[in-house]
């Protein structure tokens, strides 16, 4: 295992009219860390994982293994693995062989290389499909595949780029259970990249959120999605995402299901109470999402309210209620630079695990 460091790293594409595709990032992981960077696409989260993986050089910066000086090494002598979102399976050779590609290269006998092809495939449940070809595996299976192919190498490091974009919704959800108890068991310091925020928030250790080329926050998931450090974290993690409204010269803003009916809660001094106009009613199993004005926000304030089934609240549409959001789940933002009012720059990248 191995700690991960990167230190005020810069990318400028020159070739495509000095694009500044990574601005100055700085972070470093835990050993044994389940580091996500989860951000839109074009942000610079694929770009990023590539200068540690050796793919692409900085333009700036410094990246550390373990202590050690990365920028000028190639990707074979950085102890490094990089499951690649399309796999990159050898489609004319054998599950077997796929795995054991990597020991070949590093000129392993014969025996010791079966000892941990055995051993990979056994780990990620995949020793029954050894000696079958990758065209007439599932998708799940070809992921654990890919992840035995890099574990045989003892790397130090994965580097997972979006492994799980190609699954159906029901796959995607399996595969990344199975690949969060791998990486618990294994130990091995992880950087993965996606655009979801589903995936970031159930297996990551820690987030680093990035847009347009620069990290906004670097926390742990509950500390991302109830104390977002700009409007951009606040309304990029959550679906709904964060209702912002402006009130004089700040932002205020609350989670969709912290925003209930007065009936449902308790009611304090500080509390904010205003009527909901509410306009649609979506019933979604063990929720009701709603959205409407709030005349006391502003006029054309459009709010979203996630009410769970437990609330047995009769609200429909073309109905107006009165709604309530507790003082402490309400968050404030400089209408100006967008950053949480309350945010000290200091903390934005948290205490770690």
């Amino acid at each position: 295992m191995a700690v991960v460091e990167v230190r005020e790293i810069t990318k400028r594409f020159s070739a495509h009219g000095g694009v500044l595709a990574v601005d100055h990032i700085d972070f470093a992981t835990a050993d044994g860390e389940f580091m996500v960077l989860l951000g839109p696409s074009g942000c610079g989260k694929t770009t990023l994982l590539r200068m540690i993986a050796g793919l692409e050089r900085p333009s700036s910066g410094e990246i550390y293994i373990g202590g050690e000086p990365m920028v000028d090494l190639p990707p074979r002598a950085r102890k490094i693995a990089m499951v690649f979102q399309s796999y990159a399976l050898y489609p004319h050779k054998s599950i077997r062989d796929n795995i054991d590609f990597p020991l070949r290269a590093e000129r392993l006998d014969k025996r010791e290389r079966a000892t941990k092809v055995e051993w990979a495939a056994g780990l990620l449940g995949i020793g029954h499909l050894l000696d079958r070809k990758p065209r007439v595996l599932s998708g799940g299976e070809r992921q654990r595949v890919a992840l035995a192919r890099a574990l045989v190498r003892a790397p130090s490091v994965f580097l997972l780029d979006e492994p799980l974009s190609n699954l159906d919704a029901k796959l995607r959800t399996s595969a990344r259970e199975e690949l969060k108890d791998f990486q618990q068991r294994v130990g091995t310091t992880t950087v993965y990249v996606t655009h979801d925020q589903v995936e970031a928030m159930g297996m990551g250790h820690r987030i680093a959120v990035l847009s347009e080329g620069r990290l906004r926050q670097l926390d742990t998931p509950e500390q991302i999605y109830h104390h977002p450090a700009d409007t951009f974290v606040a309304t990029f993690v959550g679906s709904p995402p964060m209702n912002l409204v402006t009130r004089s010269d700040h932002l205020l803003g609350f989670r969709p299901e912290r925003f209930l009916p007065r009936e449902a809660v308790p009611v304090r001094d500080a509390d904010l109470v205003t009527p909901f106009h509410v306009q649609l009613v979506e019933h979604l199993g063990a929720e009701r999402h709603l959205v409407g004005v709030a005349p006391g926000l502003g006029e054309r304030a459009r709010i979203r309210a996630v009410l769970p089934s437990t609330i047995d609240t009769a609200v429909r549409a073309e109905e107006q209620h009165e709604f309530v959001v507790r003082a402490a789940d309400l968050r404030f933002f400089d209408a100006g630079t967008g950053l949480r009012i309350d945010a000290r720059r200091d903390v934005v990248q948290g205490s770690g695990r």
